[in-house]
């Protein structure tokens, strides 16, 4: 293994330093590395986030080596990660490797509790720190679309998810993911809400004072439950379509913080949309809100939508102040205190 010239160069070179297993592999010692990244191979993961990846069933494919210990000295390390790497399904495509549960002497090499990162084909799926729900959704949100629905419904009924938790039935359109400054200079992440934005939706609608509630809703909320925070993150990013704007991207994982929301729902009777915004008080006058305006036009052009319509209250000019700055015809009609907005895609833009 290697060659003469190799061998010579290593040979009583003070840049190499030989060491037992015992050193290099005590996650203390991995933790000094800063910025320290593991990527380890898993053959299958169950939707709590437990790891099996020397076995499948009573059948061994590998000792563990080093792997637990490279997962928790990189997870210990400076701005460190832990990375876990599966293909979505085994190699003829029959069975999904993102799995309900464990199957009996499969064996937990990687805790529950350990676990940063899974990695697939179809995704990223950051579990750290997140509940039994929120790891279920994340996990069969990056396991093989022919495997998700029955994923979903085992995840119902060991009743780690809600009975009526929904799923997109296409595929996350990365292809709408940009970064876009504000007015004050910061750069912010905007991409489709995912299902699994569910409980970061609510921490934006708690966050709001109570007139801010009113004004988006237009009727006062007591909570906001998962039956009301479901249906905004259940789209299907065609007729229902919501971009987040999203602060936190390059902080360390589980700081990610959503600040606004724009989404629109088509009606297919009239091919008009519907479209609303929510934006945290701190972000607001910042253009965020004329941003999404402006990006949910782009996409709703693109999915062949006539227009949009808004109900707007009429103490809300700021929100009218966005809708005149749309760039298209607009009509406006004034009733019981609340503006009726409709935006013509088709007229000639201004």
């Amino acid at each position: 293994m290697g060659t003469k010239r190799l061998y010579d160069y290593v040979n009583n070179n003070p840049l190499f330093e030989f060491r037992p297993c015992h050193y290099v592999n005590d996650p203390y010692v991995i933790a000094k590395n800063d910025r320290m990244v593991s990527i380890n191979s898993a053959l299958t993961v169950d939707l709590t986030g437990q790891v099996c990846s020397d076995s499948l069933g009573f059948e061994f494919y590998s000792g563990i080596g080093g792997q637990v210990d490279f997962v928790r000295g990189s997870a210990m390390s400076r701005r460190g990660k832990s990375i876990m790497v599966l293909p979505s399904t085994t190699e003829d495509g029959k069975f999904s490797r993102i799995v309900p549960y464990l199957s009996p002497g499969s064996g937990v090499v990687v805790t529950r509790g350990d676990i940063h990162y899974v990695v697939t084909e179809y995704g990223i799926a950051y579990v750290h720190g997140k509940s039994i729900r929120d790891r279920a959704m994340m996990l069969i949100n990056i396991a093989h679309p022919d495997f998700r629905d029955e994923l979903l419904e085992a995840a119902k009924k060991q009743g780690y998810i809600y009975r009526d938790q929904k799923l997109p039935a296409v595929l996350y359109p990365k292809e709408y993911e940009t970064f876009w400054a504000d007015k004050k200079g910061t750069n912010i992440f905007f991409r489709p809400v995912k299902a699994t934005d569910e409980r970061a939706i609510q921490n934006l609608i708690y966050g709001l004072p109570e007139q801010d509630v009113y004004t988006r809703f237009l009727h006062n909320l007591k909570s906001f439950s998962h039956k009301v925070a479901m249906p905004l993150a259940a789209i299907d990013y065609y007729d229902k379509m919501a971009i987040a704007a999203v602060i936190g991207k390059e902080e360390p994982e589980g700081q990610e913080k959503i600040v606004a929301i724009g989404r629109y729902i088509n009606d297919p009777n009239t091919n008009y949309a519907e479209v609303a915004f929510t934006t945290h008080q701190e972000w607001q006058d910042r253009g965020i809100g004329t941003f999404l305006l402006s990006y949910l036009i782009q996409i709703a052009k693109e999915k062949k939508i006539a227009g949009f319509t808004a109900d707007v209250l009429l103490r809300n000019k700021p929100m009218m102040q966005v809708f005149s700055k749309c760039g298209y015809p607009m009509t406006v009609h004034l009733e019981a205190g609340i503006y009726e907005l409709k935006i013509d895609f088709t007229a000639e833009q201004k």
